[in-house]
């Protein structure tokens, strides 16, 4: 008889399972790239010149590189987001929400409460109200997880288009600006709250925020009691609770984290490109973060370069209308096949090929 059975080193950092992760990263790609393929024939184009066009679209220019970085910013930052859950065995799909809230408390900070305000004070405070009002919708559901045993898939998911709905609220109504000509959106902020740009560049420090919070996320994982704590719950939640640690706290804690993540990245996108609420603004990037983070297999050092490769993907899929007239709605399948390939080596990875009888393989 063959078949897989679980592996026993699956927590270890090195060995078989660890090695495994590369496997899965590369059944990840080739999934991709099949799919992709066989996406593109079906709809009658050939498929490399279609990825002819991607790589060129995303790497052909200094204007596509730079909508690369722009995008790698958020990525990383939803990415962060969804990887500080993950690693606690908690699924936060609400860091697109947790974005859109975001962008609506840099914006209620820049348009309303502190307009006047230089950018010593104003930019700053714009970008710790984006991080706050990330936070306190994470805690819904967290405090849902926590106090009432509501799974919080569920909850994280439906919040997402409560968000959205009341930022469309905002700037259909009481935020719409009064000389926007009837387009739907915010007055732009004021300059003073804008993110600094790159000398020449299109690029604001949005990516370096990013960056500095994913080494700030590693070192608190690695280096802090707060960190083994949170590899202690992620590996058996019994023995965490057997320990003594506040479970509910460490959960809550992480919720609140990783809601500030993903609420940093809505600020910075409305701080550093946006610059005002608008249609358009809830574009998928916490949606995207949970192909991130399981692409960089939940490590924050690993997520800048996981995101940096979908952002790649991402505005070279738009070449794919202009240059082919193929729908932009094909680089969903390239990147539903990248978390499914993942997932699928992370599981083959966490188990081993035995053959033999059940007696033979207990007995060994």
């Amino acid at each position: 008889m063959i078949r897989l059975v679980p592996r026993h080193d699956q927590g270890a950092r090195h060995g078989p399972a660890a090695r495994g992760g590369l496997w899965a990263l590369a059944l990840a790609l080739v999934l991709a790239l099949v799919s992709g393929a066989m996406a593109f024939s079906l709809l009658g184009a050939d498929f490399l010149q279609a990825y002819a066009a991607m790589a060129s679209g995303a790497l052909g220019s200094a204007q596509a590189r730079m909508d690369v970085l722009l995008k790698a910013g958020p990525l990383t930052l939803t990415g962060l987001a969804v990887a500080l859950c993950c690693r606690l065995k908690h699924w936060n799909i609400g860091a697109e929400g947790q974005f859109v809230l975001g962008a609506v408390g840099a914006g209620l900070l820049g348009l309303r409460l502190l307009p006047d305000a230089g950018p010593w004070l104003l930019l700053p405070g714009c970008l710790l109200a984006g991080a706050l009002f990330g936070a306190l919708w994470a805690a819904v559901p967290a405090l849902l997880r926590t106090r009432c045993g509501v799974n919080e898939i569920l909850s994280t998911l439906l919040l997402n288009y409560v968000a959205i709905i009341f930022m469309e609220h905002l700037y259909f109504g009481p935020w719409r600006d009064p000389a926007g000509f009837g387009f739907p959106g915010t007055a732009e902020l004021p300059a003073a709250a804008w993110l600094p740009l790159w000398p020449g560049t299109r690029l604001h420090l949005g990516l370096a925020l990013a960056l500095l919070c994913a080494l700030l996320l590693w070192l608190a994982q690695e280096r802090t009691r707060y960190g083994f704590q949170c590899r202690v719950l992620g590996q058996s939640p019994e023995a965490a609770r057997y320990a003594g640690f506040r479970v509910d706290r460490i959960t809550l804690v992480s919720f609140l984290f990783s809601g500030a993540l993903a609420g940093l990245a809505g600020a910075c996108e409305v701080l550093g490109a946006q610059h005002r609420l608008q249609d358009g603004l809830a574009s998928g990037f916490g949606f995207d973060g949970i192909i991130v983070a399981f692409l960089a297999r939940l490590h924050p050092l690993g997520v800048p370069a996981a995101a940096l490769f979908l952002a790649v993907i991402l505005v070279g899929g738009d070449q794919l209308q202009t240059a082919l007239g193929l729908p932009g709605a094909v680089v969903r399948i390239l990147e539903a096949a990248l978390l499914f390939g993942v997932l699928a080596g992370d599981w083959l990875a966490g188990r081993r090929l035995v053959v033999g009888s059940r007696e033979a393989d207990h007995a060994g």
